[in-house]
């Protein structure tokens, strides 16, 4: 019944879905694969007769990011198989595109339709499914578990705000949970809530975050990222990164500079907003208060910049994949969606390079390493953006304080890391396990009604 119900509500709004979807330029593009064409050359020598599939789902950028050392992993504990990752945005395409270019090849998410679903699954064919951050689309799941593919839920959470929809159809969501052969949680509060959703609590297992094993820009064996020179800073000018921002917080962080301004002349603030598509409406609030603003894709790729400005200015982010690397340079640094109700971004970019790490009151995204950055004095909570500006001019004119908040802060990654290969032994027992398991898991799902 309610897998009835749900199909027939999702019918019923496909014109609005597919409208949004074409109205949105952003989406256009791989509409055709989100319904279910593939491309030609697509996995041409996928199961059968040819080498075994994982699939990957992470929804976005953050998601993606957070996959990047795990697909690595799966790469190299699997060498035989063929890895897909699948995203929903344009910018968790781009990365994998770009990071993981020779390790997987990408596809756009499909669409929740039975019709549409059944088609990918088909064509894809995994082995495995793994998803990242519960993303739990019905349709899909049930297609997987009715092949006995066995899907993983990866660094898995629930917000409140998801638990409290969750739970209001909850004989629908156990039904959903009984197609997952196992929930790897990043918490505590995240694993008793998915059993409370109905998951086994025999297949739920508290893993801790993945992404405190997410390695360093300068780890990674590539690009360091960007000099302060092609930030265009000088000798002398310390910089504060606010990162992942959100309409309502630009102001209030604006706000706080120009009050850091009046006893520190020599800070530069860069705003990276959450979309930047966004750039040119966050330019236009910071010149309507008078201040100097430069876009980072006006400073040139490399080396110092061809740029010569001097003095209080905003720098904006307008640019993709340089947000973790710019926290290096940073003085102070604050992480976005936590001073309006978005529930905040990834807390642990700036915490890797030692850095005082500033959020706001709203961090049910994040609220594990919040929490944990709050206890070890590496990480200070705001009420608003004046309190902000309050709790950094205090840091600023104590740097014994700032320097051990920065170096708490880098603890907390340290003692916290150890989640990935817990992660990736619990995929291996699921993955490896005998045909027959795997054959009662696509018996144990109804057919449809």
């Amino acid at each position: 019944m309610w897998y009835l119900a749900y199909n027939v509500l999702l019918i019923l709004a496909s014109p609005v879905i597919l409208l949004i979807l074409l109205v949105k330029k952003r989406c256009r593009r791989g509409l055709a694969q989100r319904l279910g064409w593939l491309p030609e050359g697509f996995l041409p020598n996928g199961r059968p007769g040819g080498q075994a599939v994982l699939w990957i789902h992470a929804v976005s950028l953050g998601e993606v990011v957070a996959a990047i050392p795990l697909v690595q992993e799966l790469h190299r504990r699997y060498p035989t198989h063929r890895i897909v990752v699948s995203t929903v945005t344009e910018t968790g395409r781009e990365a994998v595109e770009q990071r993981l270019a020779g390790v997987a090849e990408y596809c756009y998410a499909p669409l929740d339709f039975p019709w549409v679903v059944a088609r990918v699954v088909a064509r894809v064919n995994p082995r495995g499914f793994l998803f990242i951050e519960t993303e739990l689309w019905p349709n899909l799941l049930r297609a997987l578990a009715r092949r006995g593919v066995p899907t993983i839920l990866v660094n898995g959470r629930l917000s409140s705000r998801s638990f409290r929809r969750y739970r209001l159809i909850r004989p629908f969501m156990t039904q959903v949970l009984e197609t997952l052969a196992s929930c790897l949680m990043q918490s505590e509060r995240d694993a008793e809530r998915i059993v409370a959703l109905g998951a086994s609590p025999a297949l739920v297992h508290r893993t801790g975050n993945i992404k405190f094993d997410q390695p360093r820009p300068d780890e990674t064996g590539g690009s360091e990222g960007l000099s302060r020179g092609s930030l265009g800073l000088v000798e002398g000018e310390e910089l504060i990164v606010a990162g992942s921002t959100h309409p309502g917080e630009e102001e209030q962080i604006l706000s706080c500079y120009e009050t850091l301004l009046q006893e520190f002349p020599c800070l530069v603030l860069l705003l990276a907003p959450r979309h930047i598509e966004r750039a040119a409406e966050v330019e236009a609030t910071a010149r309507q208060r008078g201040l100097t603003v430069v876009r980072r894709s006006r400073l040139g790729l490399g080396g110092p910049s061809p740029v010569k400005q001097v003095g209080p200015r905003v720098i904006i982010l307008d640019t993709r994949g340089e947000l973790a690397s710019v926290y290096r340079h940073a003085v102070l640094s604050y992480v976005g969606g936590t001073l309006v109700p978005v529930g905040g971004h990834n807390l642990l970019e700036p915490a890797q390079w030692g850095k005082p790490v500033f959020f706001g009151p709203y961090t049910d995204h994040c609220a594990e390493v919040a929490g944990l950055l709050r206890q070890a004095a590496g990480g200070v909570q705001v009420r608003d953006g004046a309190d902000l500006a309050v709790q950094m001019v205090r840091l600023l004119r104590d740097r014994a304080a700032l320097r051990n908040m920065g170096k708490a802060a880098s603890q907390v990654v340290a003692e916290n890391r150890g989640a990935l290969g817990l992660s990736l032994d619990l995929i291996g027992q699921v993955l490896d396990a005998q045909p027959h398991a795997r054959r009662r898991l696509a018996h144990a799902v109804p057919d449809a009604e």
